[in-house]
């Protein structure tokens, strides 16, 4: 039996490894398309990309780990179905769930691994992910000048080249307006011919300006309006040096990003949901105990009344004052009404601002409660996966990569789609949190344990001779009732 055991590891470990790497080179795939415009023209170095896209597909094992398992599961039992090896062990008196015993205890493994990862590495790739994906949105574009157009990258300067050689670094007929001092288009260099270059430590570029000019308006005197002064400096030549300390990667302090749900392992986050809860509930406590200091007049039916007789009235509608308003002046009516309706109108924006308040400190207590079931869901979902796809390689038998990649899409996309229709009804509170997070499992459990029970039975439920069969006796009845 150990060999048998050793013989089914080895055609499932194999696989497992190969389609694990090619699933997360696929979504690394697709992770660089979404993300492309996000990294061109910025001058990244080759490691801050390496390490971005290390982080980018640590991200993505919550992914890749499932299609997996699915797949990798289906193929072996389907190469050993085709291999007559299923057929073989059967023949020898051993039942599938013996068979499928050593891959139960491996996929059990790579559950808790599962969960593992999800609690304690997880947090630390999307801390580390999410920083560096935003101080790279924040970089600036690589120093590009560009012939004819204005260019805005250098803080402080607005530089324009006509021409631009081959070389990249001679220059023909350029323009720098010095906008540091923010006092408009005072101070402006033109010349003829320069040449662009690097300083020797790349920090600045340094530009050779040749036959050129310098304006320079004086506004900082005193009747500047009457004076306006004018400066202007011919040179033969001259160097404009600029800091490039704005087009490196700053990198933002990690600790700013810690407190995100995605950043929080399982007991991180009860603490987090503990404390907003009772943030919530002292904010709503605060504004009750305000309300019922400031708005007890909301409390009279009468006053109510009184500010919707006035509304109507506005309307046109034939309602009287009530009695007090038939002995004060109109002027001081209007004073009256107008003051009730700006009181009505504060209040009613009042309790709209606390409302929307409310909702988003739920919604933010909402998020963490689904990232605390996601990192259960995904160790659970690696599980309900591979007792669909050992069955359904047994019963169809077939190995290789063509109809087990097709039926595992199939049921890896259903898989998907259920986890993210799931996620935004929790989202939107049409299901609780935990039905939402757990409906992809819920669906898919039974299926798995229909699928394991026609195996292990040997029901051809895939067969193509009954479908046939089946096909042929719905045929002759549609005949019959016809006639």
């Amino acid at each position: 039996m150990k060999k048998l055991y050793k013989l089914i590891l080895r055609s499932y470990l194999g696989p497992l490894a190969m389609t694990f790497f090619i699933s997360l080179f696929i979504l690394l795939m697709q992770f660089l398309w979404r993300y492309i415009d996000e990294f061109v023209g910025k001058g990244l170095e080759w490691y801050v990309l390496v390490e971005i896209m290390f982080y980018a597909s640590a991200t993505l094992v919550s992914l890749a780990l499932p299609l997996a398992i699915l797949l990798s599961s289906l193929m072996t039992f389907g190469n050993l179905g085709e291999n007559y090896e299923l057929v073989a062990m059967k023949a020898s008196g051993i039942p599938l769930k013996t068979i499928m015993r050593p891959l139960i205890v491996v996929s059990i493994l790579i559950s808790i691994f599962a969960f593992y990862f999800s609690n304690n590495i997880l947090p630390i790739a999307n801390l580390k992910f999410k920083s560096m994906l935003y101080d790279i949105r924040q970089k600036k574009l690589a120093f590009d000048l560009k012939d004819g157009m204005y260019y805005h990258g250098i803080e402080g300067y607005v530089i324009r080249v006509e021409k631009k050689d081959k070389d990249g670094s001679t220059i023909h007929d350029i323009m720098i307006y010095d906008h540091r001092d923010k006092r408009g288009n005072v101070k402006v260099t033109l010349a003829k011919d320069g040449i662009m270059k690097m300083s020797p430590e790349n920090d600045a570029i340094v530009f050779s300006l040749f036959d050129g000019y310098n304006y320079e308006e004086s506004i900082n005197q005193g009747n500047y309006q009457k004076l306006r002064q004018f400066q202007r400096t011919k040179f033969k030549q001259q160097y404009k040096r600029f800091e490039l300390a704005d087009f490196g990667l700053v990198r933002t302090d990690e600790d700013l990003f810690k407190t995100n749900y995605q950043m929080l392992n399982i007991n991180q986050l009860d603490v987090a949901i503990d404390s907003l809860k009772r943030k919530l509930e002292e904010r709503i406590s605060r504004n009750v105990e305000y309300a019922k200091k400031n708005y007890y007049y909301l409390q009279n039916i009468d006053s109510v009344n009184f500010v919707i007789d006035t509304i109507n009235l506005a309307k046109g509608d034939s309602l009287g004052y009530p009695l007090f308003m038939t002995e004060i002046s109109p002027k001081e009516k209007k004073a009256i009404i107008t003051t009730a309706l700006t009181k009505s109108r504060y209040v009613k924006k009042h309790y709209r601002d606390r409302e929307s308040d409310y909702k988003a400190k739920r919604m933010v207590i909402r998020k963490h409660f689904l990232a605390w079931h996601e990192k259960i869901t995904l160790s659970f979902a690696c599980f309900v996966l591979f007792f669909i796809g050992a069955p359904l390689g047994a019963i169809i038998r077939k190995g290789g990569l063509g109809l087990p990649v097709v039926v595992s899409a199939l049921f890896f996309i259903i898989f998907h789609i259920l986890s993210i229709t799931g996620k935004k009804y929790a989202m939107a509170s049409v299901l609780s949190v935990t039905q939402g997070m757990w409906l992809a499992s819920a669906i898919l459990l039974p299926i798995g344990i229909f699928l394991t029970y026609k195996a292990t039975s040997d029901s051809p439920i895939f067969d193509s001779e009954i479908w046939g069969r089946i096909g042929e006796k719905i045929k002759s009845r549609f005949k019959k009732n016809r006639t």
